[in-house]
């Protein structure tokens, strides 16, 4: 099993299995492979050594990804909510963030039903 960025690639076609590290999507996995002219459809158990390692250094120089990723995504909210902006105040209440209604929706965000009580007569 290969490794990359600390994240144990399984045995799929490169471009599929370099989705599994965390900041790496399709159209970013199809790039690396490009720029390490590796062709996509190759099983990761059947690259060499020296091609993991192209792979490895390319996604370490060029791409940011993991741990120092979910950081700075961390450090861009902690910083929105320190400013008090409405992105901020809405990633503190747990509310939907870009726009969505919450009137009815939004249980992903919001979290489980907590019911009230009706209004009595």
């Amino acid at each position: 099993m290969a490794r990359i960025a600390g994240v144990d690639l399984p045995n799929k076609h490169v471009n599929i299995a370099l989705t599994y590290i965390y900041g790496i999507g399709r159209s970013s996995a199809d790039e690396i492979c490009v720029k390490t002219k590796i062709d996509p459809m190759r099983m990761i158990n059947d690259l060499n050594q020296e091609e993991l390692a192209l792979i490895r250094n390319l996604i370490e120089n060029e791409y940011k990804v993991e741990g120092r990723l979910r950081t700075e995504i961390g450090l861009n909210i902690k910083r929105l909510m320190d400013i008090g902006c409405y992105r901020g105040l809405r990633h503190r209440k747990g509310l939907p963030v870009r726009g969505q209604r919450t009137r009815t929706n939004s249980r992903t965000r919001k979290g489980k039903k907590k019911t009230v009580a009706g209004k009595k007569k």
